[in-house]
């Protein structure tokens, strides 16, 4: 008796064991990668829109503590602004101080205070009316945009209500983020 541990059975899982563990996993994994796409997304989306509304603030803001025009304009290269008639921002955008306010920020005088590199993803986001750049005078106000001022739409690879974004910027300069479907001054998020 004294020689002679008691050994106790080694026991493995077993195979019914395995697959009841493997199907409450892949009942799990079908519940959460739908979730995770549509939080990755939804971050995506909030990040691109406030990217450009955080770039349009900053010019504006400078635009009053330097006393002088700041442009945003929306840029292939980083270096040069694409053009007046150019509604797709997603290509991405620069903002710069616009001493002759000719929207040119390669003048002499001028420089570039930020550089948005075009968005990696297949969203879109459009100017409504066309518009390819804003300036900010020493008072705040955006001029170029009209009367009505612009809506500037985000949307994702399958648009639909929630990955919808839109930005609104009205005259006096102010610049909100809008979801599908609020209501702007007449304009709708769509």
């Amino acid at each position: 008796m004294y020689g002679h541990p008691h050994r106790r059975a080694i026991r493995g899982i077993t195979l019914l064991e395995l697959v009841v563990t493997m199907g409450i996993a892949a009942i799990l994994m079908a519940i959460a990668i739908p979730s995770y796409r549509y939080v990755t997304n939804g971050n995506r989306i909030a990040a691109e829109i406030n990217g450009l509304l955080g770039d349009l603030q900053f010019a504006r803001g400078e635009a009053i503590k330097e006393g002088q025009t700041v442009t945003v304009c929306v840029s292939n290269d980083g270096k040069t602004c694409a053009g007046a008639a150019v509604a797709t921002w997603q290509n991405g955008w620069i903002v710069f101080s616009d001493v002759n306010d000719d929207q040119n920020p390669t003048d002499a005088g001028n420089a570039v205070l930020r550089i948005q590199s075009p968005f990696t993803s297949t969203d879109t986001l459009v100017a409504a009316p066309a518009l390819g750049y804003v300036t900010f005078n020493r008072e705040g106000f955006a001029s170029g945009i009209g009367n009505a001022g612009v809506l500037i739409t985000l949307h994702a690879a399958i648009p639909n209500s929630a990955s919808t974004r839109c930005l609104a910027l009205t005259l006096v300069g102010l610049a909100t983020v809008q979801t599908y479907n609020q209501i702007n001054n007449g304009m709708n998020c769509l």
